[in-house]
């Protein structure tokens, strides 16, 4: 395994790009570390499969450069970083056996045949496939063959990466928690570097150690689940983590007191003056609490999910949301506080530090 340098990487499907708005990838740089799990997540067209692909050596940057273990790998092809690639769709071969599906990358390299067998049945068994190990592609199901393009990319201990484009967009929900389940212990047991592409949050919260978010081309948060949730760098982020998502309400600042319409809202702390176009105030509802003391809402809707209520109302004409507990009452004339550990501040859309 090794690890992976983005040396600002920038790339544009144009002949000559000039501006920013060219780049489909705005500059990356950033290491992915030896044995590490990543999840590059974000909506469809924010330029993380061009990311991906630029690792993988499918696509060449148009600016920066590519390093495994401080070499320079711009330049060379997938082969030649020694990459294993695990795509969207199953990339296997119909009329093999199980068996040889998984040995053909290994008899190419011209492993030994006693090495072959070895590897085999130990990515067999980590796949959950042995008991069909000498039928034919063709005839399993669509997860039993995704399962075979995942076992041709662990089958290899000699791999730098382990790369994978939506592996699991064609499964269904119950076998995608098995396989992401896997995929989880394997990296435990075996400390693959891994890199994961989706735009599903609960697969890459669920997957990767660190989480890379992704938005119009550009890194807006690296961090682990729990401070993407906590501390959302940029809106985006607290929109797109979450269930509901992040509020994010315009306000006006003035010291430490944030002031919506004609209400006031008390900070953890006072923010430095940004020179800001748009501020907003960022809390996620699971730190808003519904009361009889507070700010005066007007409730719209419930949503009984089962073990919370999302609670949908409106403050000072701005949507809100709020959870709260399975049994926990909603007053005739409700009221809101927000936690303030929970309470962000924005500075057009990126993460203020609050000064106590």
């Amino acid at each position: 395994m090794a690890r992976i340098d983005l040396d600002h990487v920038r790339h544009s499907y144009l002949r000559n790009p000039v501006k920013d708005a060219d780049f489909a990838l705005k500059e990356v740089h950033q290491s992915f570390e030896d044995g590490g799990a990543y999840a590059l997540l974000g909506p469809s067209g924010c330029g993380k499969t061009s990311l991906l692909n630029i690792i993988s050596g499918l696509l060449q940057p148009s600016r920066g450069r590519l390093l495994f273990d401080d070499q320079d790998v711009t330049a060379l092809s997938p082969e030649q970083r020694n990459i294993a690639q695990v795509f969207q769709f199953p990339v296997i071969y119909d009329t093999m056996t199980v068996y040889d599906n998984l040995a053909f990358p290994l008899r190419n390299r011209g492993f030994s045949e006693p090495d072959v067998d070895r590897r085999v049945r130990e990515t067999l068994e980590m796949i959950d496939l042995s008991d069909r190990a000498d039928k034919k592609a063709r005839g399993l199901t669509a997860d039993q063959k995704q399962k075979i393009s995942l076992g041709r990319g662990l089958v290899r201990s000699d791999v730098n990466a382990i790369l994978f484009d939506e592996p699991l967009t064609v499964i269904d929900p119950h076998m995608k928690w098995v396989l992401r389940s896997q995929l989880k212990q394997l990296h435990k047991r075996f400390g693959y570097t891994m890199v994961y592409v989706t735009h599903d949050q609960t697969e890459a919260l669920t997957f990767a150690d660190t989480v890379v978010v992704m938005y119009e081309g550009e890194i807006v948060q690296i961090g682990t689940p729990s401070e993407l949730f906590e501390r959302p760098s940029h809106t985006f982020v607290g929109y797109f983590i979450g269930s509901p998502g992040m509020n994010v309400l315009p306000v006006e600042i003035d010291g430490s007191v944030a002031r919506l319409g004609t209400q006031s809202i008390a900070l953890p702390g006072a923010v430095k003056s940004s020179g800001a176009v748009k501020t907003e105030l960022g809390v996620r509802p699971e730190y808003v609490r519904l009361g009889r003391e507070g700010l005066p809402v007007t409730i719209r809707a419930v949503e009984d999910i089962g073990r919370h209520k999302i609670v949908r109302a409106t403050l000072e004409g701005r949507e809100l949301a709020a959870i709260v507990p399975e049994h926990g009452e909603i007053p005739a004339e409700p009221h809101v506080i927000f936690d303030p550990k929970g309470i962000n501040i924005y500075a057009d859309s990126w993460r203020q530090e609050l000064v106590a």
